[in-house]
């Protein structure tokens, strides 16, 4: 279908061509309604007989203009006009990265900076539950300021995983509707950027996404794709079962770093390849900032004093020295001194340099003089973050996002950062960075605000020079809201690459530990087997790199409690190895809150010893009132122990503490649950899936609320979400089919109860919840008998016993009295 320029579709006047992709043809058009340049791509007459290519083609168009992301197309509108399908889009100006390709090589900063890009666009996508399943080099555009945008989403999908849930960020009616999932055998996508699985017309998920993206860097890096051949078999044999060509044969200069991150995205089976693009994120942004302090050292004049005299730092005498030149690798300490008075005093020094390096002396004197030390940045103060999203609930969020960017660079030497208490007043005000730096004393100021449509959450943030108020940096990241406590390290980190701090060896390996640390807490903070696992491992490389990291060695002992609370891991394997890293956690500060907590939760669910737990709680909440991770678990023991009022008392103090937390926010409908209070429950469950309706632990206690109320519809139309979204949990089984045996469903009951059970002969599995499906169906005997089991394996649901109300059928057995008193509860 062929569109002569002038031609007027709807409020757009076609200009003309910009070229035709596979599923129609794209125009440069003007929206006549506010003067701008858009771009037009409709459906191609032939494709419009086809309902399902329709249906795809409106598809992208629901998937993009869900997404706000700087390094996304925008869309503008979707339409049909006298049987014409069109959606308009922003205008980029720019070319594609096949283009880019194609006439030059690029350099590795280059190929770094881009794969960024696109990766934090495709993490925000993904986030959404929108997996692209086309990426190549023309669906990335590259603008001439160098932003990059990432275009196309006519074969995006949602992902399985948010689909069987309901939860879609763009169709409100998805619980509605049929998983859209490729047709088993029909290969979708671009043939050379398939993934292995694409390639077989096998289901996808988000990292086909990775494997594609993966192609793509191998591409910029090399300038040929890693799979080809002379026929389509061809190329389809070697994606399934080649190896690609070591990119150093194409590329010498290419980093092993690099060389890593495209063969890790590369991996065949997906379960070896990087298993979220946000990892492969926070690699390529470690990569980026070595590569920068790199460039920066070998950009050195050979007098590397006067670099560093100009501005306004000096290399310790002590630092390693041939002739005149630091030895490259070394990691100077750094200390400010007056410029003028450090260049005359190693001017001095090195009399004997040659005459072009006295010169470039001289230009750097005049330059000091000149300029003033105007652009150095030393200081800085976050105002709080403003909150935009109309909801009052957000602004503990704001205050809490400002906190942590102060605390994070607190920590760094030599550069100055005011506190919270200091800018605090400032909240509310309109924000003038220039002034406001001028009156505490700052060469910049950071503003940021937060924004939410839908399930996402949106952080902006904008580092100012408060002296003449010029935009030094910016930052925007679309993230769910369990992904928020990442923010703010990672825009404390973006001020610290920015700024090029210099950073001496134990602050840089501090700074990779923590992000470390804090990848680890983000997928800890999910709960499931799967994040759990991610977390050990994230929190085992920050060992590794600083073995003395209390913190660390007390992540992965939550990471252990949680395996065997979750059912993941058996109890008397779990609760050791969390006791273990508890306690080499002390042997390195015993003043560390929450390793405290660590140990005092595996005393309580694993050894029954209630008061030494209660100690150990106590002396974390004295070490530190604010820890909301002390405050909730204090109120697990608490209302196991039948002490309620203490209990609901602590669980406040978490939420008010920290209100990003999912698992704080369910925590009111786990403890309203064990208090018979299930109207309560029910409430603040509800509640917490208004903020992330995939998150699975609020589905479980809104499903044990709702079986109490007689609600049995409801309560298994909740396990069943929960055992989706946790992927496929066991222990959300056994809970869903207490549900139906109480609804009367005693047959789906008994399938389940039969499965856990040949389950639990090949690996761990909690008799506590086998004999939970017994007492649902009715069976006293085996009930006891398999509590008797959970006995023997210390099963860590057993600590709840006496306040659990569905075991109520058994309270007046003397068997369950005697078992109270051995797990010491009576």
């Amino acid at each position: 279908m062929a569109i002569n320029p002038g031609t007027n579709i709807g409020p757009y006047k076609v200009i003309s061509s910009l070229g035709a992709g596979g599923m129609g043809e794209v125009y440069l058009a003007r929206d006549t309604r506010l003067g701008r340049k858009i771009a037009l791509k409709f459906l191609s007459a032939d494709f419009t007989r086809d309902e399902e290519r329709v249906r795809r083609f409106q598809q992208e168009a629901r998937a993009a203009s869900a997404l706000n992301h700087p390094n996304l197309i925008t869309i503008f509108d979707i339409g049909e006009v006298e049987a014409v399908h069109f959606i308009s889009t922003e205008f980029i100006e720019g070319e594609t990265l096949r283009h880019r390709i194609v006439s030059h090589r690029m350099t590795t900063a280059d190929i770094c900076d881009i794969a960024i890009q696109v990766a934090s666009a495709l993490s925000a996508a993904h986030a959404a539950g929108i997996t692209h399943r086309d990426i190549k080099p023309e669906n990335i555009m590259v603008r001439p300021d160098g932003v990059v945008k990432v275009l196309d989403f006519g074969l995006a999908k949602l992902t399985e995983s948010a689909a069987s849930t309901g939860v879609s960020n763009y169709d409100p009616t998805a619980l509605t509707k049929k998983v859209m999932d490729t047709d088993p055998g029909v290969v979708m996508g671009t043939i050379s950027y398939m993934s292995p699985e694409q390639a077989r017309g096998a289901p996808v998920d988000a990292r086909t996404d990775i494997f594609s993206f993966g192609v793509v860097m191998y591409e910029m890096i090399s300038g040929r794709v890693p799979f080809d051949g002379a026929s389509f078999g061809d190329v389809i044999t070697s994606i399934l079962s080649k190896r690609p060509m070591p990119l150093a044969r194409f590329a010498p200069e290419v980093p092993a770093e690099m060389e890593r991150i495209v063969s890790k995205s590369l991996a065949k089976d997906r379960e070896e390849r990087y298993q979220s693009i946000k990892d492969m994120l926070i690699d390529l942004k470690r990569l980026k900032h070595r590569l920068e302090v790199q460039a920066e050292l070998e950009d050195s004049s050979p007098h590397e004093w006067v670099s560093e005299a100009a501005s306004g730092a000096r290399i310790n005498d002590s630092s390693p020295v041939i002739g005149e030149t630091v030895v490259a690798g070394s990691t100077p300490t750094i200390r400010t001194t007056s410029s003028a008075e450090y260049l005359i005093s190693e001017i001095k020094r090195h009399k004997k340099a040659s005459f072009s390096a006295l010169s470039v002396a001289v230009i750097a004197i005049a330059a000091i003089f000149y300029f003033g030390g105007r652009h150095r940045i030393d200081s800085v103060a976050i105002l709080p973050f403003v909150n935009q999203t109309g909801d009052p609930k957000m602004d503990p969020i704001s205050d809490e996002m400002t906190e942590g960017i102060i605390d994070h660079l607190y920590q760094l030497k030599n550069f100055r950062v005011i506190s919270y208490g200091s800018v605090v007043g400032y909240k509310g005000q309109q924000m003038d960075a220039g002034a406001i730096g001028r009156e505490l004393g700052v060469s910049a100021v950071m503003i940021g605000r937060i924004n939410k449509r839908d399930e996402t959450i949106t952080v902006n943030a904008e580092l100012i020079d408060s002296r003449d108020r010029s935009r030094i940096w910016g930052e925007q990241e679309s993230l769910k809201f369990s992904d928020l406590m990442m923010a703010d390290y990672r825009l404390a980190r973006g001020v610290v690459d920015k700024l090029g701090l210099r950073l001496g060896e134990e602050e840089r390996k501090h700074l990779d530990a923590e992000e470390l640390y804090e990848t680890g807490r983000n997928y800890w903070n999910q709960r499931t087997t799967d994040g759990l696992t991610r977390s050990i491992d994230y929190f085992e490389k920050a060992v590794a790199l600083k073995p003395d990291y209390a913190l660390a060695h007390a992540g992965l002992a939550d990471c252990y409690n949680m395996l065997a609370t979750y059912g993941a891991r058996p109890p008397t394997e779990a609760f050791p190895k969390a006791k273990a890293e508890a306690r080499r956690a002390l042997e390195i500060d015993d003043t560390l809150a929450e390793a405290h907590v660590s140990l005092a939760y595996a005393l309580f669910r694993n050894d029954w010893r209630w008061a030494e737990s209660e100690r150990e709680f106590r002396r974390a909440l004295q070490l530190n009132s604010k820890s909301a991770q002390a405050h909730q678990w204090y109120a697990n023991l608490l209302v196991a122990l039948g002490r309620n009022d203490e209990a609901l008392a602590q669980t406040q103090l978490a939420a008010e503490l920290d209100s990003t937390s999912l698992i704080i926010r369910s925590h009111f409908g786990f403890v309203y649950f064990f208090m018979h209070g299930y109207d309560e429950s029910i409430a603040a469950c509800t509640k917490a899936l208004e903020v992330d309706p995939s998150f699975f632990a609020a589905r479980r206690y809104l499903g044990q609320a709702y079986a109490q109320k007689g609600k049995y519809d409801q309560s298994v139309s909740e396990f069943q979400k929960a055992v989706g979204a946790s992927g496929g949990s066991p222990l959300m089984r056994a809970e869903l089919a207490h549900t139906l045996a109480l609804a009367g469903r005693k047959d789906e009951a008994e399938r389940i109860l039969a499965d856990l059970k040949q389950l639990s002969t090949q690996r761990y599995f909690s008799a506590y919840h086998v004999a939970l499906i017994y007492a649902g169906l009715g069976n006293k005997d085996e009930a006891f008998a398999w509590l008797e089991k959970a006995f023997e394996q210390r099963a860590d649901y057993l600590v709840f016993l006496n306040v659990d109300p569905r075991f109520e059928l058994l309270r007046r057995d003397p068997r369950f009295t005697s078992l109270l008193q051995r797990v010491g509860l009576q």
